[in-house]
C-alpha cells in the first residue's frame, strides 16, 4: 500500500547520472524524482532533480500511521470477539451447572409448598416453561449467528474454527436435552399438584361439612326447644297459604300407622290435618273433616269414615292404622280403639315420592289449596311407621309413658318447614296436654 502511494505521487524525470559501461557518456539518462501533484508533468531537456518537500513527507507518514491504526483496531476487534466467545462459553457452562443444581434440589424436595414458586423465575404452567426455555435456546443460537457474522463478514467463505463450533453445538444439544428433561419433570409435578388439589378439596369439603353440622346444632339450640321433637306447629287462620311441609317423603308402603297430637280451634269441621299427594293421585292419603261431615280417611281416593271426635278445642292423641291386605283400618283416640273397618283401597300399595303437607288438602302435588278445607289449630308429634303398631304402643304414647319416633317420618325440627305465617312454638309437656284434655 505504501509503495502504491509513493508510486502515485512521483514522476519519472530526466537527469544526469553516471554512464553504464559501454555506453556514451553524453547519452540521455533518467532518474525518479518526486514532484507535486499539481505540477507540470512535462520533462524539459535539462531537468533538475526536485527534492521531496517536508509537507509531502508528513503526509506520507500520516498515511502510514493511519494504516497502522486500522490494523491495530482490527486486532482489537478480533480480541473482543474472542472474549465474547469465551463469555458465551462461560454462560453456557453456568447455565448447565444451574440446571444440575436445580435438579439436585428438586430431588431432595419432599413436598410442594402451596403458594411458593418452586421453579425460580420460570412460570408455573409447564407449557409456558417450555416456551421460555425454547426462546432462551433460540436467543443463544441467534447470538451465535450474530457472532459468526461479526467475526467473519463474508460468512459464505468463512466458518468458525471446528473445535469451537463443535463445542457450541454440544452446549446447545445439552440445553435441548435439559429442556426435554424439564418437560418430563413438569409433567410429574403436574400429577403431584393434581393429587395435592384433590387432598385439599377433600379437606375443604370436610371442613364445610363440619361447619354445616355446627350451624345445624346452633340452629337447634337457638330454636329454644329442649329437644328436636319438643315443638308444635301453629296454624291460627283458615287460609289457603298457611301450612307446614314435611321435607322427607314416603317410600312405597303396604301398611302404615299415623299418630299425632292435635288441638282444633275451628268451630265446625277441623279441616285437613294432613294430606299426601303423588303424581296422578292428589288423594293418596288424606285425613279431613269439612262441613258437617265426620272425619274421613281417604286412600287412593277411596273413603272411610272414622268414629273419632276432636272438635272440642282440647289436645287429643289420635292414631290410624291401615294395611293393604283387605284394606283393613283401625282408629284410636287418646289411646283407645274407636272402631275398625275393611275394604279401604284393598291391595293398593302407597306410592312413593309424593308431597306430605300439614294443614292443607292438595288438589295437585304440593298446591291448589282450598281455604274451606284448611286446618285451624295446633299439631305436634306427627309420626309415621311402615307397619301397624300394637295397641299397647299406641296406649303408652297417649298416656305419656313412651315417646316413640316414626321409622319413616319422625317428628324432628329440621324435617318440618313452615310457610305462609305458620309458626313452630315450644310444646307443652305431655302431662300438661293430658290435663288440658
Amino acid at each position: 500500500m505504501l509503495l502504491l502511494l509513493i508510486a502515485a505521487s512521483v514522476l519519472l524525470v530526466p537527469g544526469i547520472t553516471s554512464t553504464a559501461p559501454g555506453q556514451d557518456s553524453k547519452a540521455t539518462r533518467f532518474v525518479c524524482t518526486s514532484v507535486p501533484l499539481d505540477a507540470d508533468p512535462s520533462c524539459p531537456a535539462q531537468a533538475v532533480p526536485m527534492p521531496v518537500s517536508t509537507a509531502q513527507e508528513q503526509e506520507l507518514r500520516a498515511t502510514v500511521m493511519q494504516l497502522r491504526e486500522t490494523i491495530l483496531q482490527q486486532k482489537e476487534t478480533l480480541g473482543n470477539q474472542k472474549e465474547t466467545i469465551k463469555e458465551l462459553t462461560s454462560k453456557l457452562t453456568r447455565c448447565e451447572s444451574a440446571q444440575l443444581d436445580a435438579r439436585y434440589k428438586g430431588s431432595r424436595r419432599k413436598q410442594h409448598v402451596p403458594g411458593k414458586d418452586t421453579m425460580g423465575d420460570l412460570p408455573r404452567d409447564h407449557s409456558q416453561v417450555v416456551d421460555h426455555l425454547g426462546r432462551t435456546i433460540q436467543a443463544l443460537k441467534d447470538r451465535l449467528g450474530t457472532l459468526e457474522q461479526q467475526t467473519h463478514p463474508n460468512f459464505s467463505n468463512h466458518t468458525f474454527p471446528s473445535d469451537l463450533r463443535e463445542q457450541l453445538q454440544r452446549k446447545l444439544g445439552d440445553l435441548e436435552s435439559q429442556l426435554l428433561n424439564k418437560v418430563s419433570e413438569l409433567e410429574d409435578e403436574k400429577y403431584v399438584l393434581l393429587n395435592e388439589s384433590a387432598a385439599h378439596r377433600y379437606k375443604t369439603e370436610s371442613a364445610l361439612n363440619a361447619l354445616h353440622e355446627r350451624v345445624t346444632e346452633l340452629e337447634k339450640e337457638s330454636s329454644g326447644f329442649k329437644s328436636p321433637d319438643d315443638f308444635k306447629v301453629s296454624l291460627p287462620l283458615r287460609t289457603n297459604y298457611l301450612f307446614a311441609r314435611i321435607k322427607k317423603s314416603l317410600p312405597e308402603m303396604y301398611a302404615f300407622t299415623v299418630c299425632m297430637w292435635i288441638r282444633s280451634r275451628a268451630s265446625s269441621g277441623i279441616g285437613t290435618p294432613f294430606s299426601y299427594a303423588v303424581s296422578g293421585q292428589a288423594n293418596e292419603i288424606v285425613l279431613i273433616e269439612w262441613g258437617k261431615n265426620p272425619i274421613e280417611l281417604l286412600i287412593n281416593d277411596k273413603v272411610a269414615q272414622l268414629p273419632i271426635n276432636i272438635d272440642d278445642g282440647k289436645w287429643h292423641h289420635i292414631c290410624i292404622t291401615w294395611t293393604t291386605r283387605d284394606g283393613m283400618w283401625e282408629a284410636f283416640q287418646d289411646g283407645q280403639s274407636q272402631g275398625t273397618g275393611e275394604n279401604l283401597a284393598p291391595w293398593h300399595p302407597i306410592k312413593a315420592g309424593g308431597d306430605l303437607i300439614l294443614g292443607q288438602e292438595q288438589d295437585t302435588v304440593g298446591g291448589r289449596f282450598d281455604a274451606t278445607q284448611a286446618f285451624v289449630g295446633e299439631l305436634s308429634q306427627f309420626n309415621i311407621w311402615d307397619r301397624i303398631l300394637t295397641p299397647e304402643d299406641i296406649r303408652s304414647m297417649a298416656n305419656c309413658s313412651a315417646n316413640l319416633a316414626g321409622n319413616i317420618i319422625p317428628w324432628i325440627d329440621n324435617n318440618v318447614v313452615v310457610n305462609g305465617g305458620a309458626t313452630k312454638l315450644p310444646l307443652e309437656t305431655c302431662k300438661e296436654r293430658l290435663v288440658s284434655s
